[in-house]
């Protein structure tokens, strides 16, 4: 029995690990560590939040500065306004 034999066999058998290990690999990293979080946000503020009450401000790029020079810029993800205030989320 040849390598070759031994390798086709053994990955006949095993071959949905190699999907399964590559799914493992996607969850693991930051994109969709970030992705899934917003995404979860999203979610709880649409079933949680009154649209009549809150507003949902997304995806909002600012300018930073330092010793008064602008020096590049930040992004919030979500900021919502409401009669109670101003919440903004990173």
């Amino acid at each position: 029995m040849g390598f070759s034999t031994i390798l086709a066999t053994l990955l006949g058998q095993l071959w949905y690990f190699i999907p399964l290990f590559i799914c493992i690999g996607v969850f693991k990293t930051p994109w969709f560590k970030g992705a899934m979080g917003e995404w979860q946000v999203n979610v709880l503020i649409k079933l949680f939040l009154n649209k009549a009450d809150y507003t949902l401000i997304k995806n909002v790029t600012l300018p930073t500065f330092e010793n008064g020079i602008e020096n590049g810029t930040t992004q919030i993800d979500h900021i919502i306004v409401s009669e109670f205030g101003v919440c903004g989320g990173n």
